[in-house]
C-alpha cells in the first residue's frame, strides 16, 4: 500500500512539483529562530481570511441583492445558525483589520519594509486597499440605515476628485465629471438595489480573487527573500557549510506548531466576542442598521466603521481652500494621502538601522506618539467633528504626516544608535 502511495505521490510531483513546492515553503523553508509575539498577526491574518472566505461563501447561498435588508433579517431569524455564521462574518471584518493593523506596525518596529523586502511591503500595502475596498462593499450589503447613509457620503466623495487642478478643465465641466463619476459609481442616480447588485458582485466575486491573489504574491516575496526577524540580522549572510543560515529553523514543523497557541487564543477571543458583544457597543455593527435603509431618515451621527476612523478624521479635519480647491478636495486628498505614503515607507525612511530595538530615544520616542496618534485619529473619525474633537482631528493629521516626511527621512541624524549584532541575540 506504502508503495502504491510513494508511487502516485511521485507520479503526481513528476507533472506538478507538489512535494518541492511544499519543501521550498515549508519544511526547508529556514525562518529566523528568534520570532517573538508581533509575528503571530501574520498567521492570524490567513486565519481569518480563511474564516471570511468560508462564511462569505455561505451567506450567498441566502442573500439577495434585491432585498439585502431582509435577506440579512432572513438569515439572523430564520436559517439555521444563520445568526452565528453572520456574526462570525460581520465581526472577522472587524478582526481581520485588527491582526493586520499590528502586522503592519510590526513592519514598523523591526523595518521589515527596508531592503530587500521592499516589494513584500507593496504587496502587503495592496492587500491592505483590497482589503478596505471589500470591507467598505460588505459594509453596504446589509442596507441597514447606516449602511445607507455611509455609502450616500462616501461614494459623494467621487464628485470631489480634484478636477480643478487640472488648467483645461474649467469649474463647470469639473462638476459634471464629479457627478458622471458619482452617478457611475452608484450604477443610478440614486443608490438603489442596481448599487447593491454591483457591489454584492464586487464583494463576493472581484475584490477576493484580486485579494487572494495578493496574499500568494505577498507570500511568494517574502519567501524568496526571506523573513525579517526582530534584531533587524540578515540571516542568509551566515551559513553552514550546508548553505543553510545558522540561525534559522524550518518553519515546519517548528513554526507551525508554535503558531498553533497564539491562534487558539485568537479564537477563543474571537469566540467570546461573538457570542457576548457581537454588535461591540456599536463599533462592530452599528445600532442603525439594525433599522432598513431609510432615505428619509438620516442617522443622528454618520460615522464610518472604526478600521476606516483614522482617514475618515484626516477627510473631516481639513478645512483649507488653498489654489481655488474646496476644503472636501483637499481633504479627499490627505485622506488618500494617509494610504499613499504607506506606499512609499520603504524609501522614506533613512535610518541606517533596521530594528526599533537598535535605533535610539528618538526614534522611539517618534513612534510611540505616532502609534498613540494613529489610535485617536481612529477615536475622533467615529466622533462628531466639532470643537475640540475637530482640534485635536487636525493636530493629528499632521502629525501623520510629519512622521512620514520629516520623522523618519530625519531621525537618524538626531540620535546616537546601538551596535546591531551580526546574528541573532535568541527570542525575546
Amino acid at each position: 500500500m506504502m508503495r502504491m502511495v510513494n508511487g502516485l505521490i511521485d507520479w503526481v510531483d513528476a507533472r506538478l512539483p507538489v512535494v518541492n513546492t511544499y519543501k521550498k515553503h515549508m519544511s526547508e523553508y529556514y525562518a529566523p529562530k528568534n520570532f517573538n509575539f508581533w509575528y503571530y498577526f501574520g498567521v492570524l491574518s490567513m486565519v481569518v481570511l480563511i474564516n471570511q472566505l468560508l462564511t462569505g461563501i455561505w451567506l450567498t447561498m441566502f442573500y439577495s441583492p434585491s432585498d439585502g435588508f431582509g435577506s440579512v433579517e432572513y438569515i439572523m431569524r430564520d436559517v439555521q445558525w444563520g445568526w452565528l455564521i453572520r456574526y462570525m462574518h460581520a465581526v472577522g471584518a472587524s478582526a481581520f483589520f485588527a491582526v493586520v493593523y499590528l502586522h503592519m506596525f510590526r513592519g514598523l518596529l523591526y523595518g521589515s519594509y527596508k531592503p530587500p523586502r521592499e516589494l513584500v511591503w507593496i504587496f502587503g500595502m495592496l492587500i491592505y486597499v483590497a482589503l478596505m475596498a471589500e470591507g467598505f462593499l460588505g459594509y453596504v450589503l446589509p442596507w441597514g440605515n447606516m449602511s445607507y447613509w455611509g455609502a450616500q457620503v462616501i461614494i459623494s466623495l467621487a464628485g470631489a476628485i480634484p478636477f480643478d487642478i487640472l488648467p483645461f478643465i474649467d469649474a463647470k465641466d469639473a462638476k459634471e465629471i464629479g457627478e458622471a463619476l458619482t452617478t457611475w459609481v452608484r450604477g443610478d442616480y440614486l443608490l438603489s438595489t442596481a448599487t447593491v447588485n454591483k457591489f454584492f458582485a464586487l464583494h463576493v466575486v472581484a475584490i477576493p480573487l484580486v485579494l487572494v491573489a495578493l496574499v500568494f504574491l505577498h507570500i511568494l516575496a517574502l519567501h524568496e527573500v526571506g523573513s525579517n526577524n526582530p534584531d533587524g540580522v540578515e540571516i542568509k549572510q551566515n551559513k553552514d557549510e550546508n548553505g543553510i543560515p545558522r540561525d534559522g529553523i524550518p518553519f515546519h514543523p517548528y513554526y507551525t506548531v508554535k503558531d498553533l497557541p497564539g491562534v487558539i487564543v485568537f479564537l477563543m477571543i474571537f469566540a467570546v466576542v461573538i457570542f457576548f458583544f457581537p454588535t461591540g457597543g456599536g463599533y462592530l455593527i452599528e445600532k442603525p442598521n439594525f433599522v432598513a435603509a431609510n432615505p428619509l431618515k438620516t442617522p443622528d451621527h454618520i460615522a464610518p466603521v472604526w478600521y476606516y476612523g483614522p482617514y475618515y478624521a484626516m477627510l473631516r479635519a481639513t478645512t483649507i481652500e488653498w489654489f481655488g480647491m474646496s476644503a472636501k478636495s483637499w481633504g479627499l486628498i490627505a485622506m488618500g494621502g494617509g494610504i499613499v505614503v504607506l506606499f512609499l515607507l520603504p524609501w522614506l525612511d533613512r535610518h541606517p538601522v533596521k530594528s526599533i530595538r537598535y535605533k535610539g530615544w528618538l526614534s522611539k520616542t517618534l513612534l510611540l506618539i505616532f502609534a498613540l496618534d494613529f489610535l485617536m485619529l481612529g477615536f475622533l473619525g467615529t466622533q462628531p467633528a466639532s470643537g475640540l474633537y475637530k482640534t485635536l482631528a487636525q493636530i493629528g493629521t499632521v502629525y501623520y504626516f510629519l512622521f512620514f516626511f520629516l520623522a523618519l527621512p530625519l531621525a537618524h541624524r538626531f540620535e546616537k544608535s546601538k551596535a546591531v549584532p551580526e546574528r541573532v541575540t535568541g527570542g525575546h
